[in-house]
């Protein structure tokens, strides 16, 4: 369907990649990703102005289909609350915020830029935009996949007649891309859950979630996936955007041990146990909705950071990190490929 060398697509990961990883991967001959949720109008057109100068090969564009939260200020206030000794340790004023971090859902604005583009791929995650917007996505000739992390979301996908669905693991870094509901619960292993959307839709699948080396790829392929997505093995790239920070406790042993938690965000994402999670469990009912926990977080987060500790900081990756390589891109891509 993309004419791509390789069944690979390196998952779009906001905040530690743009457009270098991007052409570097597509250029080796897989799909590389730009993620676009957490980019300025100005600067999506930038990255994306880049990757057309920087690759002649099929690419992909990421978005968020979230609903803007309505503020709680009863919720709020529990949020601080939970956070008040840690403001206090820092020597902060519980009542600083942080600029929160831009994670608009797509709209209008994001589909002018990209009708100027014309992407060969468009992906969303957290379900789908207004039909409206989906048709116009179609009309410029893009392939719209999308994440699901259950069966239910792989068949709501289905009828709305996306070209791919993006079947993501439990074991998936980052964000789940879960939308029919908010219960944790219902998320399932990518073994089960691969193999039960291939066999439901008429579709390619591409299996997302634990994939860290040639073995993984092989295995996903033969579990009847037409690809696969990658994200957590191009964390230490060279072309990644990684911080140092993130980068030394993805090497550390303890990457081995992860979470899902939505104390980062307000959404349930995948990242190393640090001590937030430890001290406050990795899930709570006081936390405010995505993506405004991050403004009560943000202080916290810079004062450790400042201070070369990463206790308040999201360090997104998923449950296998053993095949992250410091690399170049396109020599990751060829170990993936390896027994293909």
């Amino acid at each position: 369907m993309l004419n791509l060398e390789l069944p690979i697509i390196q998952a779009p990961m906001a905040g530690v990649q743009g457009s270098e990883l991007c052409i570097a991967v597509s250029n080796a001959g897989g799909l590389g990703s730009l993620p676009c949720a957490m980019l300025s109008l100005e600067a999506m057109r930038e990255e994306l102005e880049a990757i057309t100068a920087g690759t002649d090969k099929a690419y992909n564009v990421n978005f968020f289909c979230h609903q803007p939260p309505r503020v709680d200020a009863q919720r709020e206030a529990a949020w601080r609350n939970a956070l008040a000794p840690y403001y206090e340790e820092f020597g902060l004023d519980i009542n600083d915020s942080a600029p929160v971090e831009d994670r608009a859902p797509f709209g209008p604005e994001t589909l002018e830029i990209i009708q100027a583009f014309k992407p060969p791929v468009v992906s969303f995650h957290f379900g789908l935009p207004a039909d409206d917007l989906l048709q116009a996505v179609r009309a410029i000739g893009s392939k719209i996949l999308c994440s699901a992390t259950t069966l239910a979301e792989a068949n709501w996908l289905a009828d709305k007649g996306v070209d791919a669905i993006i079947a993501q693991g439990l074991e998936a870094g980052g964000h789940r891309g879960m939308f029919l509901s908010e219960d944790v619960t219902t998320q399932v292993g990518s073994l089960a859950l691969w193999p039960q959307i291939v066999n439901a839709v008429d579709m390619p699948v591409i299996a997302a979630g634990g994939i860290a080396d040639a073995d993984g790829v092989a295995a996903a392929l033969g579990l009847g996936a037409a690809a696969v997505q990658i994200g957590t093995a191009f964390l230490l790239c060279n072309e990644a955007t990684t911080s140092q920070l993130h980068r030394s406790a993805l090497r550390d042993p303890t990457a081995v041990h992860t979470a899902l938690t939505n104390r980062f965000s307000g959404r349930p994402a995948r990242g190393i146990v640090n001590r937030i999670i430890r001290e406050l469990g990795p899930l709570g009912d006081d936390v405010v909705p995505f993506p405004l926990a991050s403004i009560a977080l943000g202080p916290l987060r810079n004062a450790a950071e400042a201070r070369g500790r990463t206790d308040f900081t999201s360090l997104w990756s998923g449950q296998n990190a053993s095949g992250c390589r410091e690399i170049a891109a396109a020599e990751q891509l060829r170990r993936l490929a390896a027994k293909l």
